[in-house]
C-alpha cells in the first residue's frame, strides 16, 4: 500500500531561524517544530501485486540504526569526530521507520509482492533487512552542504537452502541551504535514490 504521508515542507523563516542563534546544535532543547518531516516514495506501487506463489513474496524489515539516528532529530556531521543535530527538524517517525516505508513502496513499485510486516501471518520467501548507517546532513564541507543516505543490506531466503546476499547502497545528494525544509527534501531525494537501487537489485 502506497504511503499517503505528505512530505512536508512547510516554510520556516530564515529570519526567525537566524535570531535564534546557529542551525545546528547538541542536545534536544529546541523549541516545539513548526512542522513534522515525512519522507514518500516517488514510486508507485502495483495495486496488489498479486501471488498464490509463497516464494515469491518479500518481507522488509525496519532497518537498524546506530544511536545517532534512535532519534526524531536529523544529526549532522560536522566535523569528522562530532555530530550535532538540526534546529527545528523533527520526524514524525524515527528515520529508519521512515525509509521502510519508502522501501516497501519502492520495491512494490517492480512488482514485488511485499508483506507488511505487521500483518504478515506466513513466512515471506524473502526477507530484506539491514542497517541506515547514514541519514543526515553533511557539513564538513561548510561551501558544499550535502545529505547522506547508507543502507547496508542483507536478502535472505527461507527453506534449507538459507542462501543471503549482502550489499551496500548509499547516495550523496547537495542541499540548498541548512534550512530544515531543505533538508528534508534532500534527504527524501536521497532515500528515494538509495531504494530504488535497491528495487532494482531485488527485481533482479
Amino acid at each position: 500500500m502506497m504511503r499517503q504521508v505528505s512530505f512536508v515542507v512547510a516554510a520556516i523563516a530564515l529570519a526567525g531561524v537566524a535570531g535564534c542563534g546557529p542551525l545546528v546544535q547538541i542536545g534536544g532543547n529546541d523549541k516545539a517544530p513548526v512542522a513534522l518531516m515525512a519522507l514518500r516514495a516517488t514510486a508507485t506501487p502495483v495495486a496488489g501485486a498479486p501471488t498464490s506463489d509463497r516464494t515469491a513474496t518479500l518481507l522488509v524489515l525496519t532497518p537498524t540504526v546506530p544511536g545517532t539516528l534512535q532519534t526524531l532529530r536529523v544529526p549532522v556531521a560536522t566535523t569528522d569526530t562530532e555530530v550535532a543535530y538540526l534546529t527545528g527538524a523533527t520526524w514524525a517517525e524515527q528515520p529508519n521507520r521512515e525509509f521502510q516505508h519508502v522501501l516497501s513502496d519502492t520495491i512494490a513499485s517492480r512488482g514485488v509482492a511485499v508483506i507488511d510486516p505487521h500483518q504478515a501471518t506466513l513466512a515471506p520467501g524473502r526477507t530484506l533487512s539491514g542497517t541506515l548507517f547514514e541519514f543526515g546532513l553533511d557539513v564538513r564541507n561548510p561551501g558544499a552542504p550535502v545529505v547522506r543516505v547508507r543502507y547496508d543490506a542483507t536478502l535472505s531466503a527461507s527453506g534449507k537452502s538459507a542462501a543471503f546476499a549482502l550489499r551496500r547502497f548509499d547516495a550523496v545528494q547537495p542541499v540548498a541551504t541548512q534550512n530544515p525544509a531543505d533538508v528534508a527534501i534532500a534527504l527524501n531525494t536521497a532515500a528515494n535514490a538509495v531504494a530504488a537501487q535497491v528495487a532494482d537489485w531485488i527485481a533482479h
